[in-house]
């Protein structure tokens, strides 16, 4: 049930828009940024998407340094170096531009940044800061002005006050504080339509998730992430074919990218629970992308909490474009069906059989998964060990 007392944080200021770049100058110019730090990866920059953001700072005499050595699921050395190149550079401001991992090292950039630092002991400093940082409400002090772009309708990173690090070969931690929420965030589809069709699927999938675990969040559910999560799914459901297989869509991309902010704002006040649980281990073990290790555990997921949020899962099936379904029960096995069909005709993998993992695999997965507590609080239903490895084996031969 929602709650009537709650706190709801978000974004500053969004500009959803085609051709929306073309603002970003005039809002650093507010914010007082003269000398800007892009943290981007090669990736945006082969494709040939960043030359539309330098080209509008340019124009408008803001100066700035390009930080593109993000890779995905940024460890903490791409942290320190990111941060050491803007205190170099003495930076004023940031800008996040890419997918979820160059808004995320932008995020903690802007927060480790925001004071000066001894030289000599730098390194020491910053990555002091950065470890102490990790965990909920852990920053103490502010950040540079930030301004987050996204290049994937997934994320939904630019309305949310986290930033997850890869701590170690296979372990991840998170800093979660309203201080990594930016100034403004720029929705622009020109930016998307580039995006290969599996990527666009993905992530899209992933933004997916995001509104179906903040509706059925158990801890902090509320009115106003509700509202968000259902326009979402509407949005994404209605514009994911398109996008994916008719990538030029442009009125698709741009309904994607705001259902993916949807998304983010509801579960940045209403956090995920199992199925990102279960994920992380398989980015973190197998180095699967994010949405991908999302859309793999999705349905089973799903048909395991069925039963302990008939009437929440019943609730989302009238938000999905296309589905009609008579009967609370029906209704909500409607909607796993429905995004396990979604999954196949988006040519995702389906079962993780797919993607190279074995029967042998299980059990380091679900060790990894039930560590991930601060997600699997948010679940429905509780989960065992035996119940994860369940869920696991499920999506082993899952068709």
């Amino acid at each position: 049930m929602s709650r009537t007392h709650f706190t709801f944080s978000t974004t500053k200021k969004i500009i959803c828009e085609l051709n929306g770049l073309k603002n970003i100058a005039e809002e650093c110019h507010k914010l007082g940024m003269q000398t800007v730090l892009i943290v981007t990866d090669v990736g945006i920059i082969n494709a040939g998407i960043l030359e539309q953001l330098t080209a509008v700072l340019d124009d408008s005499n803001v100066s700035f340094h390009i930080f593109q050595d993000v890779q995905a699921d940024p460890s903490e050395d791409k942290v320190l170096d990111a941060s050491e190149f803007a205190l170099l550079r003495n930076v004023d401001g940031v800008i996040g531009f890419g997918g979820g991992s160059p808004m995320d090292v932008a995020k903690l950039v802007s927060m480790l940044c925001s004071q000066p630092v001894d030289f000599k002991d730098q390194r020491e400093e910053l990555t002091r800061k950065l470890k102490s940082s990790y965990g909920l409400e852990q920053v103490t002090g502010g950040r540079l002005p930030l301004i987050l772009v996204p290049t994937t309708a997934g994320t939904g990173s630019e309305v949310t006050p986290i930033a997850i690090v890869t701590t170690g070969e296979t372990t991840k931690s998170g800093v979660v504080s309203p201080v990594l929420l930016p100034d403004v965030a720029v929705l622009d589809a020109t930016l998307t339509v580039k995006l290969p069709a599996h990527v666009t699927a993905a992530t899209g999938v992933d933004a997916m998730v995001h509104a179906i675990e903040a509706y059925t969040s158990h801890i902090k559910k509320n009115p106003i992430s509700d509202i968000l999560a259902q326009q979402a799914l509407r949005l994404l459901s209605a514009n994911i074919k398109v996008a994916t297989f008719e990538g030029h869509d442009l009125e698709a991309r741009q309904a994607m990218l705001l259902g993916a902010c949807l998304a983010g704002q509801a579960f940045a006040n209403a956090p995920v629970a199992a199925v990102h649980a279960l994920a992380y281990p398989l980015g973190g073990q197998f180095h699967l992308p994010h949405g991908l290790s999302n859309a793999l555990v999705l349905v089973p997921v799903m048909q395991f909490n069925l039963s302990h949020c008939t009437d929440l899962y019943s609730d989302l099936s009238e938000c999905m474009h296309g589905l009609v379904s008579s009967g609370e029960q029906s209704g909500a096995q409607d909607l796993v069906n429905y995004l396990s069909d979604l999954i196949r005709d988006l040519a995702l993998p389906s079962c993780l059989q797919d993607v190279g993992i074995k029967h042998s695999d299980i059990d380091l997965l679900s060790e990894d998964a039930m560590k991930q507590t601060r997600l699997l609080v948010n679940n429905p239903r509780a989960l065992s060990l035996e119940d994860v490895k369940t869920i696991y084996q499920e999506a082993l031969h899952r068709q």
